[in-house]
């Protein structure tokens, strides 16, 4: 393990040619005597960024830092950060962070990084994947899971030890199998949307349950074999995790292995799910689960606002007729498939995710995976997840019209199920317990 105490975070929140921005107290800037505060634009202008308010105009050549004078007083506002890009929830918001507020140029375009000490980048964290109104156990787990992510993903990048995602891929005439881990950003240490962990500043910070969980689980990580845990997690998994190398890179992780997400094995399943039966009979059976709940309260925990407008999660459905199905195809994948005659499972995980799905169409068949790829292309955002069965609607000549897909689960299954683990803390189960099941054979420790 490398490190021994609290880092400071560099965070990417947007990426644009101007940027409207708000300071909320006096803040200070190398170069300049006196604080600024107030409402500013920024863009730029023959190779300078130009930040203008009405009080003020600066102008600097690569980037401008400006650091509050009392952060826990003070704060800053930026209009229109986009989130959940690609998914169903996509959206513009205003939002409010605290600590330095860092605008960097590159090329024509502004980035936005806030800099800001990581137990505080925490706070944000478990109150942007989650509700801040959470259980303290359940927000605590989540904080272990989140604090010993990013400390490994700091690790591996200074160590330069990052997976070549290009080489891991596979791309010939009759397969494309894609994984997308995170790669390692330019001008910041992590992004602010769900490509790493959400990341909204101190916008939805609003109970003391969010503060409290951060400050009691202080430093604490998980570990294996003395190293910290690239901890993954998801909002459902649907009653069986999944193995992270059938997800991301050919890596397999002891303490990322697929459990039931139970107290016991359930009955009437056969739960080698790599099996086409079995699999359907789980992803259409209702098997119990600790994230098999509709229990609005619990929900209610987890689930922030914009999530909560998904409300099948643990088995759900989508219908496409064929020409439906055929376009968003096309336009996802860029390749004219022509009618889809069929999707066949290929290759499926522990928990039923399907690894390799092939596309049968009119003109064209192809092989295509990991599961966010599948994912991607089977939707006009994302599918839910990629443990799904298919069946086929077939006019008079035995011709497809429609697919209906029955699937389970909300996210790649890997880890942490969130949902799960919010069941497990209104159970009165606590966050090591919580921690332990999902992560076989790990160790919590405290390192700073």
């Amino acid at each position: 393990m490398l490190i021994r105490e609290e880092p400071l975070l560099s965070v990417g929140i947007l990426t644009d040619k101007k940027i409207n921005f708000e300071l909320y107290g006096n803040f200070a800037a190398a170069g300049y005597k006196r604080p600024f505060s107030g409402v500013f634009t920024a863009e730029v202008k023959e190779d300078v960024i130009t930040c203008k308010s009405t009080a003020s105009n600066l102008e600097v050549k690569k980037e401008i830092i400006f650091t509050p004078q009392t952060p826990s007083l003070e704060s800053f506002l930026i209009k229109d950060v986009t989130i959940g890009v690609d998914f169903h929830w996509q959206r513009k918001e205003r939002q409010r962070f605290s600590h330095s507020l860092k605008l960097l140029r590159d090329g024509d375009n502004i980035i936005i990084i806030n800099i800001l000490p990581l137990e505080d980048y925490l706070i944000s964290v478990i109150s942007s994947e989650m509700s801040a109104k959470g259980s303290i156990q359940s927000l605590k787990a989540q904080t272990v899971v989140a604090r010993s992510w990013v400390l490994a993903q700091l690790e591996k990048d200074r160590s330069k030890k990052n997976n070549d995602q290009k080489s891991a891929n596979k791309i010939s005439d009759d397969e494309i199998i894609r994984w997308y881990g995170r790669e390692k950003h330019k001008y910041f240490d992590v992004c602010a949307d769900d490509h790493c962990q959400r990341f909204q500043g101190i916008t939805k910070v609003t109970t003391r349950n969010a503060r409290e969980a951060v400050e009691q689980t202080r430093g604490l990580v998980i570990l294996s074999d003395n190293k910290i845990c690239d901890a993954r997690y998801s909002k459902s998994c649907g009653g069986r995790t999944e193995n992270f190398e059938n997800t991301w890179e050919p890596v397999k992780h002891s303490f990322l292995k697929s459990i039931i997400d139970y107290k016991y094995i359930p009955d009437n399943f056969d739960l080698d799910l790599a099996i086409e039966e079995n699999a359907r009979k789980w992803i259409t059976g209702n098997p119990p689960a600790f994230c098999n709940t509709s229990d609005k309260t619990i929900l209610s925990q987890i689930l922030i606002d914009y999530d909560q407008e998904t409300v099948d999660f643990f088995r759900w459905k989508v219908e496409y007729k064929q020409a439906e199905l055929s376009s968003i195809i096309k336009e996802k994948s860029g390749i004219d498939f022509g009618d889809i005659l069929d999707l066949i499972p290929v290759e499926r995980g522990a928990s039923a995710r399907l690894i390799r799905l092939k596309i049968v169409g009119s003109q064209k068949t192809l092989t295509i995976g990991k599961e966010l790829e599948i994912r991607r292309v089977l939707s006009k955002s994302h599918l839910y997840s990629s443990a799904f069965v298919v069946d086929k609607i077939l006019d008079k000549i035995e011709a497809p019209v429609k697919f209906i897909i029955h699937g389970a689960g909300w996210g790649h299954g890997v880890g942490l199920c969130q949902i799960g683990g919010a069941v497990m803390a209104a159970q009165g189960y606590q966050f090591d317990e919580i921690l332990l099941h999902y992560f076989s054979g790990a160790k919590i420790k405290k390192i700073y």
